[in-house]
């Protein structure tokens, strides 16, 4: 019988109970639990592993290098940042994420970003505990009946957001050069340029992934083009949004105001000056969370490691398609089991 160890590099969660549930019935699985911290940590405790669970700890092309025996590396959550995908790719690594666990969340949290902003609910509360009990404080809120929402990028989650705020009578327009528009068309979306959705949206929300191509994306010409009363919602990555670009637009007026869920250096440091401004919301990337999210995730990130090592098969969210023209697995049959553990 085969015999594997997974090493869980690092976590931030109170036990490891969702993982342990999916290795349970498989005797050959040793798994290690780790808190790497740098490159030196997860090479020495990865060189020998078959399989990789992944959260922060950096896989650069060192471990990757290092990596003797692993068929899979996993990552908690959407991004694969952490994990040098050409050289997991070049090694026959097969890397998979967990790309449809928080999809109604985040929809949800960017909502309540939108209708607090809008509504300056964080403003009225603040100075309702300063002892100012004046409306006008508020000043000036907009009916949102009629507004325009921009949407940076047009996946699962914008798409829910979508469905979420139409029936608010908010208008809505979406780039996304990846999406054709006769999805946008079918969902009442209407595509847009990225130029089109910064000039003319009352609300900005950005939903697209960190890459080289998107990394500061909304800069300092995209704010430029944006109307004084329009405010920003992020709950994507903090790098898409250019920080220094936001922080002198807030300043200047060009923008009205923003609401963060994440920022280009987390946690922010206590003097940035984003945290001195009132009109900027923050969460501290939150937007991904539920009990629920949290479990599908753990448990989805482990199933990856079960369709490689005991199934023989590509992993369900296979990242790095191209891995296929340098290993050979069976095609995934995964669906039923994942339907049964989440």
């Amino acid at each position: 019988m085969n015999r594997w160890k997974v090493v869980i590099t690092d976590w931030e969660y109170p036990d490891l109970r969702y993982e342990q549930r999916v290795f349970a019935p498989y005797d050959q699985i040793e798994l290690v639990p780790a808190q790497c911290r740098t490159e030196a940590e997860v090479i020495a405790a990865c060189a020998d592993a078959d399989a990789i669970i992944n959260q922060y700890a950096p896989l650069g092309a060192d471990v990757i290098a290092a990596l003797n025996r692993c068929r899979v590396i996993t990552r908690y959550g959407v991004g694969v940042n952490t994990i040098d995908l050409e050289d997991a790719t070049a090694k026959g690594i097969c890397v998979a994420n967990v790309p449809d666990y928080c999809q109604d969340e985040v929809a949800d949290h960017a909502l309540a970003l939108i209708l607090a902003w809008a509504r300056k609910v964080v403003r009225a509360d603040r100075h309702i505990r300063a002892e100012a009990w004046d409306y006008k404080v508020t000043k000036p809120i907009y009916r949102l009946r009629g507004r325009r929402l921009g949407l940076v990028g047009f996946g699962k989650i914008p798409q829910a957001l979508a469905a979420k705020v139409q029936p608010l009578g908010i208008d809505v327009v979406a780039y996304d050069p990846y999406c054709p528009a006769e999805v946008m068309e079918h969902q009442g979306v209407t595509a847009a340029s990225l130029e089109e959705i910064m000039s003319t949206s009352d609300m900005v929300s950005v939903h697209t992934p960190l890459t080289e191509e998107t990394r500061g994306m909304i800069g300092k010409e995209q704010f430029a083009l944006m109307k004084p009363q329009t405010f920003l919602v992020n709950t994507s990555r903090g790098p898409v949004v250019d920080e220094q670009a936001l922080v002198e637009a807030l300043r200047s007026g060009r923008l009205a105001g923003a609401a963060l869920d994440v920022v280009e250096q987390e946690p922010i440091s206590r003097d940035h000056p984003l945290l001195a401004m009132d009109n900027v919301i923050f969460t501290p990337h939150v937007a991904w969370y539920s009990e629920e999210a949290e479990e599908e995730m753990r448990t989805k990130a482990a199933l990856g490691v079960i369709d490689v090592l005991v199934h023989g098969e590509y992993p369900r969210y296979l990242v790095n398609k191209q891995v296929c023209e340098r290993v050979t697995l069976k095609p995934s049959q995964a669906d039923n089991r994942y339907a049964a553990l989440v």
